[in-house]
């Protein structure tokens, strides 16, 4: 059996106005935020999806289903602590994560060291890579209506 376990995360969420929008547990000035059951930080989400698939677990919507008001409004960086400590229950740790935030607009580059800084402190690591991108105008995130997020964990048994 291998020490090593990798895991797959995606989320999508709708912009809309009259939201915060909150990427990698940082504000970002915007006249749009995401909207979901709740702050709708995609980063975040695909991050955790990634760490509960690597480990086996249930999957976000499982763990904190938007049917229950406990996670209205919920902030995600704290659903990712907790989701950390399960994995580092299971006698995980932290190998590396890579990420991609899509969206066409605002741009996310500027944010990123500020993204990785909060990621590195939750997680205890700073093997974080972030990549910002765009989809050149097509789908609902290159016409401003979405953005998304992909991320892929691996995990290595202490």
């Amino acid at each position: 059996m291998s020490n090593l376990k990798i895991g797959i995360g995606y989320d999508l969420h709708k912009l809309i106005e009259g939201r915060k929008l909150i990427i990698g547990g940082v504000e970002i000035p915007f006249e749009k935020g995401l909207l979901g059951h709740s702050d709708a930080d995609v980063l975040v989400h695909a991050i955790i999806d990634a760490l509960l698939g690597a480990a086996g677990l249930p999957d976000i919507g499982t763990l904190f289903p938007d049917t229950d008001n406990k996670y209205k409004d919920a902030n995600s960086i704290e659903l990712l602590k907790k989701v950390y400590a399960k994995i580092q229950s299971l006698r995980y740790k932290i190998n590396n994560i890579d990420s991609n935030i899509i969206a066409q607009a605002p741009k996310m580059m500027p944010y990123i060291p500020e993204i990785k800084k909060v990621l590195s402190k939750v997680l205890d690591t700073e093997e974080i890579s972030i990549k910002a991108k765009t989809k050149e105008h097509l789908d609902a995130v290159g016409e401003g209506k979405a953005i998304e997020a992909q991320a892929v964990v691996l995990l290595e048994k202490i």
